[in-house]
């Protein structure tokens, strides 16, 4: 039997020695995805659940991109890939940031398999990866447009970044109709 990419995730052991807990890779993929939407990395709640964005972060995720959890937790139609597959654990202020492992070693593999989804890339993790370009987060989401070859751009929705929220409130405003329709379109497309 021939294993996939998402099954060798599944026992990857790549960081186990660096986790907090035994490793638990989380992630949703099937080839057909419409949408991939690429995160940090899962926090507590995912980990402990093994269903990514299982938190008030995938919450708000899914108001600001109006998906039913139905919709959001259809692999066939909805591809969750984080930049690092397991919990990485706190630090001072938040879950520490994501292992530099999992992206080089699996999302190539991962992206090569869709066909032609639309990407949402969700906080300065995904975007600093996939982008490579030297805009900080809050320039990037401003200047959306310039990256929609390569995918939306969207601050992390974890309830730390309510105060970015309430700063730049033409996100909500003007971004995320945009975003929305784009999503909407995405999902009807065959």
């Amino acid at each position: 039997m021939t294993n996939t990419i998402p099954d060798e995730i599944k026992r990857c052991q790549l960081c186990a020695q660096f986790l907090p807990c035994p490793p638990r890779p989380v992630l949703q993929y099937l080839p057909t995805a419409r949408i991939v939407i690429v995160g940090q990395a899962p926090g507590k709640r995912a980990h402990d659940s093994n269903t990514p964005w299982n938190d008030p972060s995938g919450d708000r995720l899914r108001d600001w991109l109006q998906l039913s959890r139905e919709v959001f937790y259809d692999a066939r139609q909805v591809a969750l890939v984080p930049m690092a597959f397991c919990y990485p654990g706190r630090g001072k202020s938040g879950d520490l940031p994501p292992s530099t492992t999992c992206a080089p070693t699996w999302h190539a593999a991962l992206m090569a398999a869709l066909r032609d989804p639309l990407v949402l890339l969700v906080g300065q993790y995904a975007q600093g990866y996939y982008l490579q370009d030297k805009r900080t987060l809050t320039e990037r989401v401003k200047h959306w447009q310039d990256y929609q070859g390569q995918g939306l751009v969207l601050p992390h929705p974890s309830p730390r970044n309510n105060i970015w929220l309430r700063r730049h409130p033409w996100f909500e405003q003007q971004v995320l109709p945009q975003y929305r329709q784009k999503v909407a379109a995405a999902l009807t497309q065959g």
